[in-house]
C-alpha cells in the first residue's frame, strides 16, 4: 500500500457538493491552499474534467508527492510552494470560483517520526510544515522566557497548567537543551497533576499543538489568509473551511460572518440596493463529521466545517434607472 492510499481526506464527498455548483464554467480554476498528498484536489479534478487546480502548500515534501498523484492531471494544475496568506500575490488579478482550506497539521507530518509532530513517537522537535524556514520548536522551547512558554501554552494549547509546564521546561533546559519530543512529552506528563491526566487523551497532546501553531504562526496566517481568499472569489464562487480546533474555527467564523451580516441598521425597513451582504453561508453553523465518518477516519472526530458563497451581484450600470 502506498503512502497515498492511507491517508483519506477528510468530509471528502460533502466538499464535493459544495463546491460543485462552482465549478460547471469551462475553465473553472478551484484553489487548494493546503494540498497536502492532494486527496480532495484528485476527487475535484476527476469530479470537473474542465477545472483547473491551483495547489499551494508550505511543506515542500507534500507538494513533491501530490504532484506524483496528480500527474494525470499536469496540463490542469499548477502547484505552488507558498503559505496560504501569500495567495494574493500567487493569484495576481486572477479570481478562483472555488476553494478548500484543510486545516491544521497534515495525516503525512504526524505519521513521519522524524518531523516531531507526534507526542506518540520520539523525534527531533523541530514541527515546521515548511523545513526549509523558520525557527524549530526546539528553538522556542530552549529560547522562550517562562512567560512566554505560558502564554504559548495558555492561548493555543487552552492548557490549564501552562505555568506548570512551562516551569517543568526551563527546568529541564537548565540541566541540557532539551531537543526530543519523547522527552517533552514526559515532561508534560510529570507536570500535570495525576487527576488530571486520569481524562482527555494523552495529556502532551495540547502542549504539541501550541508549539505547532506557535512555530508555524498558524492563527496569523489564517487571519491574514481568510479575507485574501474571500476577496478572490468570483460572483457565485465557493468556499469550503475545515478547521479542527476551536482557535481556528473562531477565526473562520468571525471572518465569514463580517461577510454575511447585514449592516443596515435594524430600525431601517428596508435593505438599501448594493447594501446586502456580499456572502451567504451555505452551512448552518459548523457542521461536524458523523459516526460512520469518524469510524472511517479518525482525523474527522474534531472537524468543524464552513462554507460560504459570494452573492451574484445584479447589474447596476445600466443609466436607464432599471435594477
Amino acid at each position: 500500500m502506498g503512502e497515498r492510499d492511507v491517508h483519506v481526506p477528510v468530509l471528502l464527498e460533502r466538499c464535493l457538493e459544495l463546491l460543485a455548483p462552482a465549478l460547471t464554467r469551462p475553465g473553472a480554476l478551484y484553489l487548494d491552499a493546503t494540498l497536502g498528498l492532494g486527496g480532495h484536489a484528485e476527487a475535484v479534478l476527476m469530479a470537473h474534467p474542465q477545472a483547473r487546480l491551483l495547489g499551494l502548500d508550505r511543506d515542500s515534501q507534500a507538494l513533491r508527492l501530490a504532484g506524483e498523484r496528480l500527474a494525470p492531471f499536469a496540463d490542469r494544475i499548477r502547484l505552488v510552494h507558498a503559505v496560504y496568506d501569500e495567495l494574493p500575490e500567487v493569484l495576481g488579478d486572477e479570481r478562483i470560483d472555488a476553494g478548500l482550506f484543510d486545516l491544521g497539521v497534515s495525516s503525512m507530518q504526524l505519521d513521519e517520526a522524524g518531523r516531531g509532530f507526534a507526542y506518540s513517537q520520539d523525534a527531533p522537535l523541530d514541527m515546521r510544515m515548511d523545513q526549509t524556514r523558520g525557527a524549530t520548536a526546539a528553538e522556542v522551547l530552549n529560547t522562550y522566557s517562562h512567560g512566554q512558554l505560558t502564554r504559548v501554552l495558555r492561548v493555543y494549547g487552552e492548557e490549564k497548567f501552562a505555568s506548570r509546564i512551562a516551569a517543568s521546561i526551563v527546568r529541564e533546559r537548565e540541566k541540557s537543551p532539551l531537543t526530543s519530543s519523547a522527552r517533552l512529552a514526559e515532561l508534560v506528563r510529570e507536570a500535570i497533576p495525576a487527576p488530571a491526566r486520569r481524562t482527555g487523551g494523552n495529556p502532551a497532546k495540547r502542549t504539541f499543538q501550541a508549539l505547532r501553531i506557535e512555530v508555524n504562526g498558524e492563527l496569523a496566517v489564517l487571519e491574514r489568509a481568510m479575507p485574501a481568499a474571500l476577496d478572490a472569489l468570483r460572483p457565485g464562487g465557493r468556499l469550503v473551511v475545515l478547521s479542527y480546533h476551536s482557535l481556528e474555527d473562531r477565526l473562520v467564523k468571525q471572518a465569514i460572518a463580517e461577510r454575511t451580516r447585514s449592516t443596515v441598521p435594524v430600525e431601517l425597513p428596508f435593505e438599501p440596493p448594493g447594501s446586502e451582504p456580499e456572502l451567504r453561508a451555505l452551512t448552518r453553523g459548523a457542521e461536524l463529521s458523523d459516526a460512520a465518518e469518524t469510524a472511517a477516519n479518525p482525523r474527522a472526530a474534531s472537524v468543524r466545517l464552513r462554507a460560504v458563497e459570494r452573492k451574484e451581484r445584479p447589474n447596476r450600470t445600466d443609466t436607464s434607472g432599471e435594477v
